[in-house]
């Protein structure tokens, strides 16, 4: 199965989309949203129910098949796990379909950064949606394979003290959780970081984001100068 990073077109009774993202701000490369996936891997996995969406806040290891990302189709595998006591495993039971939510920086963009007076304050941040299949696991050996992946990526110096911990400690907080992965069928991806404004408006909006000591806004600022965004500086030979 491969699974790519959305490329339609805004909908004009074609392709369906999950979510509304103008052309300009939609992440058009596999490796782009990976990256920012596994910068990011706080997220929120969204289940339906019988009552309404269920939602959970959790860390995400984020797989791929195979693991080095060399054309635009290869398999991403979402991987982690929640507590036996929340019943979101029972919904994913119930329902494997799911939408998982990476969200990274965000700021207020005030219209004092643009050029034109005519100007409307806005909102820049980047996310990107999963959606996919989800498949539970409860053996010991398999959740033992997933924390050793959400160790390794997190903090790879606890692995020797948690394998120092007896087996029966360890077996017994493993029987309090319920691991789970996530097959992606598709991945849309969205960077509103200014992208439709002239280049000096994003080259003052970098600059002030930038002055932040809130590492969400300042994010932003990063972000924008990552994607090559902002006033383009002539080098030395005026070239």
């Amino acid at each position: 199965m491969g699974c790519g990073v959305e490329k339609q077109q805004a909908p004009k009774g074609g392709r369906k989309t999950n979510v509304y993202i103008p052309e300009h701000f939609r992440l058009r490369y596999d490796a782009e949203a990976l990256t920012f996936m596994r910068s990011n891997p706080f997220a929120i996995l969204v289940s339906t129910t019988g009552d309404g969406p269920y939602a959970t806040h959790l860390p995400i290891f984020v797989r791929t098949d195979p693991d080095e990302v060399r054309t635009e189709e290869h398999t991403v595998f979402l991987r982690g796990h929640v507590a036996k006591a929340n019943p979101h495993w029972r919904y994913l039971e119930q329902q494997p379909q799911c939408m998982t939510i990476f969200h990274g920086p965000h700021s207020y963009i005030s219209p004092s950064n643009y050029v034109a007076r005519e100007s409307v304050p806005t909102w820049n941040y980047a996310a990107v949606h999963v959606y996919g299949n989800a498949r539970l696991f409860s053996s010991l050996e398999e959740l033992h394979q997933m924390l050793d992946e959400l160790i390794g990526s997190f903090e790879p110096a606890y692995r020797e003290q948690w394998e120092g911990l007896s087996p029966k400690f360890r077996d017994n907080m493993l029987r309090q959780i319920v691991g789970f992965e996530i097959a992606a069928t598709k991945i849309e991806g969205q960077f509103k970081l200014s992208q439709n404004h002239p280049r000096q408006d994003q080259t003052n909006v970098i600059t002030s984001l930038g002055k932040s000591d809130n590492s969400a806004v300042s994010g932003v600022s990063r972000m924008m100068k990552e994607q090559g965004l902002g006033r383009v500086t002539p080098d030395k030979h005026g070239e």
